[in-house]
């Protein structure tokens, strides 16, 4: 009898540490995919996976020079006789094709453009990603490089999924941005991974979602509570802010834009796209959007 108790103690025991080993195994290996996302063009989703030139469009290549030492590799679109600019900022795996679809409608309403690589993504300096964390700084050097390089003062941003969160977060932080148009954010990073692991993984959100929040903390120096646009967003008022999300998007539910948009204080805008995958709003209509940003950024820059 002492030893079949004894028996099924040792197996309790052993199932324990396999499931607290399997729990760990995953937690790294998500925050691994986290840190160091991969990435190929894809023209279904980006539509554009050239330079510029694809689009008619002259423009440098440049490079931009971060205070923590990383290098910004990325484009400079001029336009003719503009003292205005817009920043795209792409999402988490993805690299400054993503804003190209919208380059066209821009350039054409009178601004010059600016596209970079996120530090770890493209062709910029390779290191690991923190979901917008530490990626603020490069925003902040691509102002630099506006004012000091190209004498722009007045200046816009155009932000993409995690380049929503990203810009929203440099936004706050610097006033030099004028206007912001967010496209397919999400309003809290912990909700968001919580609706990952459970929708998309079919696992459990506890505990693999606070083991995972420890190990991308740990890694990288990111702290996961900063990251949340809802947050924050209230404090960009008097600045306009415009929120953009598909009404299906598969990856970053609309309740997040709307959350979003219900955090943020006048002046604001809202665009429910008919879109039903992530981050696909210039496809669903293509004339109607490029009309309402242009219009938007016409009227606050």
């Amino acid at each position: 009898m002492k030893n079949t108790k004894k028996l099924i103690a040792i197996s309790a025991a052993s199932i324990t540490g396999i499931v607290i080993a399997s729990f760990l195994a995953v937690a790294w290996i998500l925050s691994s995919n986290i840190m160091h996302p991969t990435f190929v063009c894809s023209e279904e989703h980006f539509i554009y996976c050239g330079d510029p030139s694809q689009l008619d469009l002259s423009f440098e290549d440049i490079s931009i020079q971060v205070g923590d030492g990383h290098t910004l590799s990325g484009w400079y679109i001029p336009a003719e006789a503009s003292d205005k600019a817009v920043i795209f900022i792409h999402g988490h795996g993805a690299d400054r094709h993503e804003g190209m679809r919208w380059f066209k409608a821009v350039h054409q309403a009178g601004f010059n453009i600016l596209a970079f690589d996120l530090r770890n993504q493209g062709k910029s300096t390779k290191s690991f990603s923190t979901m917008g964390y530490f990626e603020k700084r490069d925003v902040i050097a691509a102002l630099d490089y506006l004012q000091q390089k190209k004498q722009i003062e007045s200046i816009g941003i155009f932000g993409t999924s995690m380049g929503a969160a990203t810009s929203i977060m440099a936004m706050v932080d610097d006033s030099r941005i004028a206007a912001g148009v967010f496209e397919a954010g999400w309003a809290n990073l912990d909700d968001l991974y919580s609706e990952i692991i459970e929708q998309h993984m079919g696992l459990p959100s506890y505990p693999l979602l606070p083991l995972t929040t420890w190990m991308l903390e740990q890694r990288t120096g990111m702290e996961m509570a900063k990251l949340n646009p809802e947050d924050m967003l209230a404090d960009i008022a008097p600045r306009p802010v415009f929120i953009i999300h598909c009404s299906g998007d598969n990856l970053i539910g609309l309740s997040h834009g709307e959350r979003n948009y219900a955090a943020a204080n006048k002046p604001k805008e809202f665009w429910k796209s008919p879109c039903q995958v992530h981050a696909r709003s210039w496809q669903s209509d293509p004339e109607y959007i490029e009309q309402r940003v242009t219009n938007y950024f016409t009227k606050y820059l």
